[in-house]
């Protein structure tokens, strides 16, 4: 579920007092029950095999409108705010109870950080001051040179520039670290939002301009049309940029090379000095996009230097906003949450300062969140699930009619080979030397990120640490690592509907049974198919095999590509193809595993009026239900893999004769498509 370069880039110790005051909750003391399935929520007028989200969901999203602080609204947001609101902030509120917690502590930590994100007056009063420094630096050189090497300073501070450089397994040596450097600084996301010609998206571009110069202006920073300045500058650096579809090849964008290129490819630019200030020594570096190096210094060498320095501001102004004083970040949110995504009203302060805790400290958050919410007996249960599962994939590999014996081998050794992560880490890495002050949010928030940075540089040409973790414990989210050949899923989407102990089985395979499915068969899509058991980039495919696959890969392409979602966009078949394969195998296999644990008893056992075979594609759609603003809408088809989970719903399921069964219905497109790929 996670973009792998991204991975790479993106990303504990804890005192007697706070293990007894964040004690493990009883039964009687949990977030209240979840039905495991409310029939009310079913609109009977609708044929299911007609449109099943409005059969499933008809009446729960008529119920269910989408609140004015969010910009969508189904399961994972549900579950995400009752996570945040109840859990989150029921630990976040007991560690604000202690007395003096031990510097570096959790407690500490969290509470130092909570409360300088609550103290708006002192926020007030500082303004600008906490970012005036860069600025100044930034203001001051006098050479493409000098702006180059400061530049480096501020990727370390998170602060987006044109190239973005992390470190990660080396796809074609799974075992050790390398480091990568791939495109970025863009402001509005993705190429789409500045190339496509719809209204809707030029619309975008000139509330951006709007945007940008209204921020310079209550900067009190004196500069002539800075949001067509960086509108300008971004729009030709986006254009020489690989399309977000071309950046799911791993082959492609894999080009190792020594660091002395780097300086043939784009001589204007001072690599040694970038990267010495950004804290990193390289003998070689994997870079996405030679051409898009060689073009950006093209780009850069063509700019003068006073646009390069507004592009610098910008960024630094743009990544701090919602820290700075409160028309800073009530103008970020007008901005990018509803000019983008029609989101009508910006959220409490509190409850943004929760989210900026759980985002900033999340592991160390996580810590404490396991330790009061997570069973342990739910490891045991999921491990039953993957192996369950793992065993139904075996099988389906045997009965493939397209793929040759000597590539089911291949497949079978890679599925015997993955791993898993369950819940949280093994080990908790100490982030108490992180200084962390209650009455300074934005040296808090460089101090974190420091220490993210230096945690991640100092892996550089080391052996890759299997047992780290992607995400924090409390992320309603899973993902697979293809380097790892693993799967990852964090305690929190342990629960209700992806996950829930009261459910019958029919309704869990439809939901975790289907999401571990969905993350297996992303090691078999058309990206992680690429990789073998060992994690590497490494071809074990026939050619005939090789073209098999990618003749029905075509096929899921074609289809959704023809799915329009709103009026003038349709879903981008290259972009999400590798989510919808994992989604049509996660619903094979959470089938097929459903089915071999049905007895011949339980078979004709119906729960509500719905026999196990309903209910499982019920289950399915419980998970992916979801109102969407049209603005939203708008972005997910452009710049995100996943298809919209309307689609997740509608699309995918009328490609399963299994579900034209269960229904006794046909929608067309199972008898003209027959994507049995897994």
């Amino acid at each position: 579920m996670k973009n792998a370069f991204l991975l790479l880039i993106s990303l504990l110790v804890t005192t007697l007092l706070i293990s007894t005051s964040c004690n493990r909750v009883k039964p009687k003391d949990s977030v209240k029950k979840t039905p495991p399935l409310d029939i009310a929520n079913i609109d009977t007028n609708v044929k299911p095999w007609v449109n099943f989200d409005a059969f499933a969901n008809g009446n729960w999203k008529k119920s269910n409108p989408i609140p004015s602080t969010e910009n969508s609204w189904g399961s994972f947001n549900i579950l995400d705010k009752e996570t945040r609101e109840v859990k989150i902030k029921g630990i976040v509120n007991e560690l604000l109870a202690q007395a003096d917690p031990k510097k570096g502590s959790e407690a500490q930590l969290i509470t130092g950080y909570y409360r300088s994100y609550l103290d708006t007056a002192t926020i007030a009063k500082l303004g600008i001051a906490p970012i005036v420094p860069l600025s100044e630096k930034i203001m001051a050189t006098k050479s493409l040179d000098e702006l180059i090497a400061v530049s480096g300073e501020l990727a370390k501070l998170g602060i987006s520039v044109p190239c973005e450089v992390g470190v990660g397994a080396d796809d074609r040596n799974s075992t050790m670290n390398a480091v990568f450097m791939g495109q970025g600084g863009l402001s509005l996301r993705d190429r789409n939002y500045y190339e496509n010609k719809d209204s809707s998206m030029i619309k975008i571009r000139g509330e951006f301009v709007k945007h940008v110069d209204k921020m310079f202006s209550m900067a009190g920073w004196n500069v002539n049309e800075p949001g067509k300045t960086i509108l300008d500058f971004e729009t030709k650096m986006a254009l020489v940029q690989l399309k977000n579809f071309e950046m799911r090849d791993p082959v492609k964008t894999y080009n190792k090379i020594p660091f002395s290129e780097l300086s043939k490819l784009a001589p204007v630019i001072n690599w040694g000095a970038f990267y010495q200030n950004f804290g990193l020594k390289a003998d070689t570096v994997i870079v996405q996009d030679k051409n898009y190096v060689k073009n950006l210094g093209q780009l850069v060498g063509g700019t003068s230097l006073d646009v390069m320095k507004v592009y610098y501001r910008w960024h630094l102004l743009s990544n701090f906003s919602n820290l700075l004083p409160t028309q800073f970040s009530r103008e970020t949110f007008h901005f990018f949450s509803t000019v983008m995504y029609g989101v009508k009203e910006q959220r409490p302060r509190e409850e943004r300062s929760i989210m900026s805790v759980n985002y900033r400290l999340g592991m160390p958050l996580g810590k404490l969140f396991v330790a009061k919410y997570f069973p342990e007996s739910s490891k045991k249960k999921v491990t039953e699930m993957i192996e369950n599962v793992r065993a139904v994939y075996r099988e389906r590999i045997d009965k493939l009619t397209w793929m040759s014996t000597p590539t089911k081998e291949k497949a079978k050794e890679k599925l015997a080979a993955f791993t898993w992560k369950i819940g949280y880490p093994d080990t908790w890495k100490d982030y108490s030397s992180i200084d962390i002050q209650p009455d300074k949010l934005i040296e808090n928030s460089m101090n974190i990120t420091l220490w993210d940075h230096n945690d991640m540089i100092s892996k550089a040409g080391k052996p890759v640490d299997k047992k780290e973790w992607g995400m924090s414990p409390q992320t309603i989210n899973a993902y697979n690592n293809p380097t790892n050949n693993e799967i990852v899923f964090p305690a929190a989407i342990l629960q209700p509907p992806f996950f829930n102990p009261e459910a019958d089985d029919a309704l869990n395979y439809g939901g975790i049974i289907a999401v571990i499915g969905h993350e297996i068969t992303h090691g078999f899509d058309d990206q992680g198919a690429q990789y073998d058991g060992t994690g590497n980039l490494h071809n074990w495919w026939s050619p005939a095999d090789a073209q098999n696959f990618a003749t029905l890969g075509k096929k899921m392409e074609n289809y959704f590509s023809s799915i329009e979602v709103t009026k003038g966009f349709k879903i981008n078949g290259k972009l999400t193809l590798g989510e919808n394969i994992a989604d049509l195998g996660g619903l094979t296999l959470g089938y097929y595993a459903l089915k071999k644990s049905l007895d011949g008893t339980r078979k004709t056992e119906l729960i509500d009026g719905y026999s196990p075979e309903q209910r499982f594609f019920l289950g399915w759609a419980q998970v992916w239900r979801e109102n969407i603003t049209n603005e939203s809408l708008i972005s997910q088809v452009q710049t995100d893999p996943h298809s919209p989970a309307l689609w997740r719903i509608n699309g995918m399921l009328p490609l399963m004769p299994e579900f034209a069964s269960a229904f006794g219905g046909k929608s067309g497109a199972t008898d003209s498509l027959q994507i049995a790929i897994w």
